[in-house]
Order: C-alpha cells, then sequence, then structure tokens
C-alpha cells in the first residue's frame, strides 16, 4: 500500500492539486478540477487512515488532534512539494485532505492576470482583497503579488498565515512568515502586535471576523499595505460581507474607511483548460478608482457592477467579461463558463453577440 509521501509524490508527478483519504473509499486525487481514484488502490480501512494521518504529525500534534479532533498542518518533501494537510474525523474514523503546494512561487505574468494586478502591488498603503471559494489559487496569486514586491523592492513584509504554504525567500525585501498555531497562538494575537513589528507590508491569511477586519482597516490607515482574503464570489459580495461583520449603526463609518483604505479587489475561479493540460483562474478586477471610491462611501455595493463593467480603462473587468473572452479565444468550454457565470442570462448574451 502507497504510504501518504508515496501518493504526494505521485500526485506531484501527476500535476495533481489535492489528495482525499477516507475509510471506506481508495484514495482519491484532484486533477484538473475533477476528482478521480488514485490508480488501482485498495479501499482503505480505518486502521489504514488513522496510520497515514499519524504518520505525519509530530508527537504534540497528535495529543492536539486526540483532544480536538481538527488540526491543520504543512509539510514538506524536498525538492518535489509543500503539502497544506487537514486531518480530521468522519464517522468516527480519521480522514485527511492535502493540498500540494508548488515549491515554486509563479509570477503573476505565468498565472496569466492582467496587468492591473501588478500594479496593485506598488500601492504604499491601503488594502487589497484577493477572494474566491476554497481552491480559487487564492494563496497562489498573493504568493506572486508578494513575489513581485519581493523581486523590485525593499520593504519589510510580515505575513500571518495558517499554515504557511509559499515559502519566500529575501530577494529585495526582507519577509517574516508566521504560522497560527506555532509562531503566535492566533491571527488576532499576531495581528495585535504586527505594527510594532515595523512593516511595509502585512499579509494576513484569512481575514475571517470583525477584529481581524478592524486591525487590518487600521493598519492600512497607518501607511501600511494589507493583503488579505475572503471567502466571497464578487466585489460587491465582499463590501456586503465585510459591512455585515459590523453593527448597523457603525455601517456608515465603515463605508468612509473603505472608500478611503481600499485599493482593489481580487475574486477569482478556477476552471479546466481545453486548449491544454492544466486549470485556468478566471477574475474580477475592482479597482478602486474615485468614481468606485464614492460607491463605497454612499454604501451602493449594489452598483459596483456596472462601475466594474465599464471601468476597463482602469484594468477593471467583471467575471462574465474574463469567461467570455476566454470561451472565444477557446481556452475554456460554454459548459465550464456558464457554470462559473455570475449572471448566466447575460454570459450568454456576451458569448454569442459578435465582437463582444
Amino acid at each position: 500500500m502507497l504510504t501518504v509521501h508515496d501518493l504526494i509524490r505521485l500526485a506531484a508527478e501527476r500535476k495533481a492539486s489535492d489528495i482525499f483519504i477516507k475509510a471506506g473509499a481508495p484514495p482519491n486525487w484532484r486533477l484538473h478540477g475533477r476528482i478521480a481514484a488514485v490508480d488501482d488502490n485498495p479501499m482503505l480501512s480505518p486502521e489504514d487512515t488513522r496510520r497515514m494521518a499519524y504518520s505525519v504529525m509530530s508527537h504534540e500534534q497528535i495529543m492536539q488532534f486526540e483532544h480536538y479532533p481538527e488540526l491543520d498542518l504543512a509539510i514538506e518533501i524536498p525538492d518535489v512539494t509543500r503539502v497544506r494537510v487537514n486531518i480530521h474525523k468522519q464517522r468516527n474514523s480519521v480522514g485527511m485532505v492535502l493540498r500540494l503546494v508548488p515549491l515554486k512561487i509563479y509570477t503573476l505574468d505565468m498565472l496569466g492576470m492582467a496587468p492591473a494586478v501588478g500594479e496593485m502591488t506598488k500601492n504604499r498603503s491601503g488594502l487589497v482583497l484577493v477572494t474566491g471559494p476554497t481552491g480559487s489559487g487564492k494563496s497562489t496569486t498573493l504568493a506572486a503579488m508578494i513575489n513581485k514586491v519581493n523581486n523590485e523592492q525593499a520593504k519589510n513584509i510580515i505575513t500571518v498565515e495558517d499554515p504557511i504554504e509559499f515559502v519566500h525567500p529575501d530577494i529585495k525585501s526582507i519577509i517574516s512568515q508566521r504560522e497560527v498555531g506555532i509562531d503566535t497562538e492566533s491571527f488576532s494575537d499576531a495581528l495585535k502586535y504586527v505594527v510594532r513589528q515595523n512593516p511595509d507590508i502585512i499579509l494576513i491569511g484569512e481575514i475571517r471576523d470583525v477584529e481581524t477586519v478592524s486591525v487590518a482597516l487600521q493598519a492600512a490607515e497607518t501607511g501600511h499595505l494589507v493583503f488579505g482574503t475572503l471567502h466571497t464570489s464578487s466585489a460587491s459580495e465582499t463590501l456586503d460581507r465585510l459591512m455585515h461583520l459590523f453593527p448597523p449603526h457603525e455601517k456608515g463609518l465603515l463605508c468612509l474607511r473603505l472608500a478611503n483604505t481600499l485599493r482593489g479587489i481580487l475574486s477569482q475561479k478556477l476552471l479546466p483548460r481545453q486548449d491544454a493540460a492544466g486549470r485556468v483562474a478566471a477574475v474580477e478586477i475592482m479597482v478602486v478608482t474615485p468614481t468606485v471610491s464614492k460607491l463605497i462611501e454612499e454604501g451602493r455595493a449594489g452598483n459596483i457592477y456596472t462601475a466594474i463593467q465599464e471601468g476597463g480603462f482602469w484594468g477593471m473587468q467583471t467575471m462574465n467579461q474574463c469567461l467570455a473572452r476566454y470561451y472565444k479565444a477557446g481556452i475554456i468550454t460554454e459548459d465550464d463558463a456558464m457554470h462559473a457565470a455570475g449572471n448566466l442570462t447575460e454570459l450568454r448574451q456576451m458569448i454569442r453577440r459578435p465582437g463582444a
């Protein structure tokens, strides 16, 4: 039977993004966005999955897992890949999901990102959010943005992650990476003291609650460039989510703070390519122009979509505009484009309209 490390090496060779291990099923992986069984492997028993999970945990992590059956950790197989691991219980047996993280950090050009994304890294202060569902490539995009800064600017960069995925060497910048549970107790603890570490740029692995949003905004207001992620599917949904985190009587002040500090929102989804192996990121790009800033200040998140539609001069694009372009270029299928569309009727009209 394959070990966890054997599975990881094989997955890296086949360019799978995730491995799924559960009792009562053979190992499965996600290849180019689709789940399939790993070759001809046998069904795993509860004893098998428990042994596999415990093989990647330290003694302290095993004790922690037995006390509280949810655990995130990261491991590395030298010269192969880093792996983000979630270990959990399901139906009273141990399960695992492993996300493969390339050792190589991609550039924004390699990811096919528009020039407007690179421009966001040149801000001296403010808040930049990368959003999307789980598995949409947010961490990869953020790593590429940090990599661009690292290659072009001399900055002090501090990241707070759970767990650390991409490891950044110092090039022109100094980069300190802190892992929740190892280097700090929590996101809130790390962010409470981060400004005392004199950063130019702060990366927050995940913005989860009011406290994290408040610290991110405060850091952005005091001259830092802050990058963060949210599990939202569009710029307007992101703004709605942020506004609903706070009590109604604070909405006006929050809108004003966001209007002054927000620099851009990227909302992305990964789709299988039909022109080559692998997947491509479809991205909605919102740049905070004076018009967008005014809409945010007035709390008119519902009008943001139209501003993005008409903001091509500033490098903006809606998800549907990106999907239509990919479909017409033969990069993705119509079915996949429709599956990812925010507005199906609009996208149907766009891909059937000559010259659209």
